[in-house]
């Protein structure tokens, strides 16, 4: 593994910098929020602007990640450790598998489990709506969609506008939320409409935009 081009590349949606691990708390949403997307690298002594500092101690980063991955995250994560010399500086790599027992919870210090995601270099709360996605990925089912009037009224504002929320679409078709909800899962689970989420809002838009 070359470090340093890696660290070229960025913090992205696999990618994240940590200069050091000061809070185990802190470190679990970044590893659920891995395990619940594609997997990730976290590389720990490397600061958020990229520039290596090395690691003090790697048994004492090492204890802080694997705490965070046991104590705080459910299911519980297993990293992967790996450690490299940069410049006469060691980075500890911890390697976070994609999950095949999604959804994974945080604990944040008030005693509340939380569902997180990756989105870019963001690690975000996730909506109920993916929630119940990743929850249904796991099921070996596939997923029967009948193209109700809702799914059209969905496919045609979609068509002819680009984006949907959630706000937008019970309104459109005085769905209640939660059949709302059910509606775009389903939708989302087919492979026929995609979710994009930001800090601000989450919104859908047909799988073959490019957005």
């Amino acid at each position: 593994m070359n470090i340093k081009r890696l660290i070229l590349e960025g913090e992205n949606v696999s990618l994240d910098f940590k200069k050091t691990i000061s809070k185990a708390e802190k470190i679990a949403k970044t590893l659920v929020a891995f395990a619940n997307n594609q997997g990730g690298r976290l590389l720990i002594g490397v600061a958020d602007d990229g520039s290596i500092k090395g690691v003090k101690s790697e048994e004492e980063e090492k204890y802080m990640v694997n705490k965070a991955a046991h104590q705080f995250c459910k299911p519980a994560i297993e990293p992967r450790f790996e450690e490299y010399l940069v410049d006469d500086k060691l980075v500890l790599v911890a390697e976070i598998p994609k999950s095949d027992i999604k959804p994974h919870y945080a604990l944040d210090e008030q005693g509340k489990w939380w569902v997180y995601f990756r989105v870019q270099d963001k690690t975000v709360l996730a909506s109920k709506i993916l929630i119940d996605v990743l929850k249904k990925n796991n099921q070996a089912e596939g997923t029967l969609i009948s193209y109700s009037e809702q799914e059209k009224i969905l496919l045609e504002y979609l068509d002819a506008n680009g984006r949907i929320t959630l706000k937008e679409f019970s309104k459109l078709t005085r769905s209640a939320y939660r059949k709302a909800q059910k509606i775009i899962v389903n939708l989302i689970l087919s492979g026929i409409i995609l979710p994009h989420i930001t800090e601000k809002e989450e919104y859908y838009v047909m799988a073959d935009l490019k957005v």
